[in-house]
This record gives C-alpha cells, sequence and structure tokens, in this order.
C-alpha cells in the first residue's frame, strides 16, 4: 500500500547543493550563510532584524528574556497551543495564564485574555506579556491583541510557527500587514513539516535594537561580540561574557537549505493555498464535517488543514475514524491537545478541561489532513474519497 505521508518537505537541487558548498567552503556552523539568511528572511517579511536559531522555541525563549520576563511574572498564552509557547514561560519560572480560543479559527480569544488579565491584576499578579500562537497559519486577531496590549501595558511575542507567510488589515480598505508587524518580537519555525524549512531551525524578529542585540549576545553563551568573526580576517580571539546566555545559535548548513526555501516562499504559499482549495471543494458537501474558513481580511499560510468531525452525527470518535484514514495509507495528525489537559498544567495550576470550555470541546474532533506543496491532486482527491467513504459507512 502508498503510504501518503502526513507531510514532507519540498527540497530542490539549488538547496542541496547549497548545502555541498557549504561542506567544501569549511564552514559549518554559524557564519555568512546564517547572516545572509537572516537579511533576506528579514526582508522577505518586512523586519528591521532577523536573529537566526536553532528552533522556534529557542526565539520564543530569547524573546521573554529580552523583554525582561522574571520569576513570577505572568504571561497570557492561548490552550490551544503547541507545548513549547508555554513551556518558554516555566523557563524564566513565570506562570502562564492560560486563555481559550475562538471557535472559528482557533486562536487566541481576546475577549477571555481581558477577562483572565482583569482576574490576575485583581489578584496582586503582575502580568507583563502576551503571547498569541497563529494556529495552523491564519493569524489571530492582531489589531484586538494590540489593543489589548496597550490597555494592560503589555509585551507582544508572536507565536508565528506557522506563518511564512501571512497577512492581515484591519478592514477592507486597509493595507495588508505581514504577520509579526505589531508585534514587540515575531518567532517564526523552520522545522521539517513547516511553510518553509531549515530542517530545524528558528528566527526571532523585531524592530526594537535592543531587543535584536540581547537576543543575538543570548543565543550564544552570552558572548559580547559576534562569535563567528572571531574566526575571520575581521575578528578578534578577544571577548567577554556580559550574561548567562544559552546555546540556541543556526548553523551554516541549515541556513544553506533556508536561503533558498525564503527564495520559494511565495511558490510554496501559493501551492498550499491550492491544495487547500482541493480539500475544500471536495468535502464542501459532507455535512458532517466542519472545513477551515479563511476569516475575513486574512490571507492564510495554510501549514495546516483541520477538520472538525460533526461526532454527534457519527457512529465512531476520532481515533477509529485516523485509524481507518490509516488502513487506507493516508497519514493525519492532530493540532493539538489543548495545554490545560495536560498532566503538567493541570497537576501544577490545577486546570479543569471546563475551565477553558471552547478548547476542550473542540479537540475530541480536530483532525489535521496532509498538506504540502507537492501533494498531487489526485492524492487530495484520495484523501477526500476516502473520508467520505468512512463517513458514509459510520454515519448515524
Amino acid at each position: 500500500m502508498q503510504i501518503i505521508p502526513f507531510f514532507k518537505p519540498n527540497i530542490e537541487e539549488a538547496e542541496i547543493n547549497e548545502v555541498v558548498d557549504t561542506l567544501r567552503s569549511g564552514w559549518l556552523t554559524t557564519g555568512p550563510k546564517t547572516r545572509k539568511f537572516e537579511a533576506e528572511f528579514a526582508a522577505y517579511l518586512n523586519h528591521k532584524h532577523a536573529v537566526a536559531v536553532n528552533s522556534c522555541t529557542a526565539a520564543l525563549h530569547l524573546a521573554l528574556e529580552a523583554i525582561g520576563i522574571r520569576r513570577g511574572d505572568r504571561v497570557v498564552v492561548p490552550t490551544m497551543t503547541f507545548a513549547a509557547t508555554a513551556e518558554v514561560v516555566r523557563y524564566l519560572d513565570a506562570v502562564p495564564i492560560l486563555v481559550d480560543c475562538r471557535q472559528a479559527d482557533f486562536n487566541i480569544d481576546v475577549a477571555d485574555a481581558t477577562a483572565k488579565i482583569e482576574i490576575a491584576l485583581a489578584k496582586g499578579e503582575q502580568v507583563k506579556a502576551i503571547i498569541p500562537m497563529h494556529y495552523g497559519g491564519q493569524m489571530a486577531d492582531a489589531a484586538g491583541v494590540a489593543k489589548l496590549a496597550a490597555r494592560f501595558g503589555l509585551k507582544v511575542i508572536e507565536d508565528a510557527a506557522h506563518c511564512c507567510p501571512a497577512f492581515y488589515r484591519d478592514d477592507a480598505s486597509a493595507p495588508w500587514k505581514s504577520v509579526g508587524s505589531s508585534a514587540d518580537i515575531s518567532c517564526y519555525s523552520f522545522y521539517a513539516n513547516k511553510t518553509i524549512t531549515t530542517g530545524e531551525g528558528g528566527m526571532a524578529c523585531t524592530e526594537n535594537d535592543a531587543y535584536a542585540e540581547r537576543m543575538r549576545i543570548m543565543s550564544l553563551h552570552g558572548i559580547s561580540k559576534d562569535a563567528w568573526k572571531r574566526f575571520t580576517a575581521d575578528g578578534s580571539w578577544y571577548y567577554e561574557i556580559v550574561a548567562p546566555g544559552f546555546k540556541y545559535n543556526l548553523t551554516d548548513i541549515a541556513a544553506a537549505i533556508g536561503l533558498h526555501q525564503i527564495r520559494k516562499a511565495n511558490r510554496l504559499h501559493q501551492q498550499r493555498t491550492e491544495r487547500a482549495l482541493l480539500y475544500t471543494t471536495g468535502l464542501k458537501d459532507v455535512d458532517e464535517l466542519i472545513l477551515p474558513q479563511t476569516q475575513p481580511n486574512r490571507i492564510h499560510s495554510w501549514h495546516l488543514y483541520v477538520i472538525r468531525l460533526k461526532l454527534d452525527q457519527l457512529k465512531i470518535d476520532r481515533a477509529q475514524f485516523i485509524s481507518e484514514l490509516k488502513q487506507r495509507g493516508i497519514g493525519t495528525s492532530v493540532h493539538w491537545m489543548p495545554l490545560h489537559m495536560h498532566p503538567y498544567y493541570r497537576e501544577t495550576y490545577g486546570y479543569q478541561p471546563g475551565d477553558l470550555p471552547i478548547a476542550s470541546a473542540l479537540y475530541p474532533e480536530i483532525i489535521s489532513l496532509p498538506i504540502y506543496p507537492d501533494i498531487a491532486e489526485e492524492t487530495v482527491a484520495y484523501v477526500c474519497q476516502s473520508i467520505v467513504e468512512v463517513i458514509t459507512r459510520h454515519r448515524k
């Protein structure tokens, strides 16, 4: 049986040749190609500074450290996100305030965030930042988050792991704004299944010179000078440690892949958008499903295509649904179990499923379908046909 993977990266000869060139150059770790990748990425998404690191988790950690998050501070985090968004708060011994999502797009609910912040402030807690995560590649309510941040004096760190590119505008007459435009720092992922990839990797972007300098220093042991230049003709052997930093730098081998991924990012985005439309066309008449919808004044990156099962109309649960697709050779995934339902957050902070009811209700229904630039039209058609067959067999 042919297996349809959940994801397959688009790696072409340009990436392979660039990696080979890097290997032959003798410069494998952070160096000139990393700096070039940073410059091209910043230009592509219209950021002033881009700091390349080895994961989006590292980028988020550096961002929180740069804005001054300290022990006991509170940081607002969506519950419908990957573990990294909240765990970086714990790295600094701060406390995540988990917030529910909107049913329409699974993104952070600004109204619920407002209520949770007011409760925290009434207890005398220091709420310092908010981390909206753009679920599946569709931007959250950036304008609403910005207003919330201004009201309560919060820094905004965008978890844009799914967004390269993604855009929003305030209304139909307003100009389009790139992801990260209204954030203090925005963080991106280049993991193997992301919209562009370096295998493993990430980027922290900002318009703030001080934040950029702090993140760059802290990304490599707190070294005061540009570390890779120590080994060039322009560099010096002398350096100082100005803070207890981390080991988060990106290698030139990874950056070599990233250079060509960013140069074809528009094409990859167009291909993803076309595949998403194929799914929507193939499944739009299936009453037992709720399909993802692009919200008004958004341009979706389509990192994920997530369907919802109307379980009250089916005789099977999600686990069996996934199992039957797997029997047909179709790889799927689930994004994600909400954070407040995981043992750590239940046991540490006492969260119950009913505390964040929208995310709790959505979780049993969601399935992420295979979507990547090179997935063939006939493969998408087969996935849609298989879904229809499973539903037909098990509808009430």
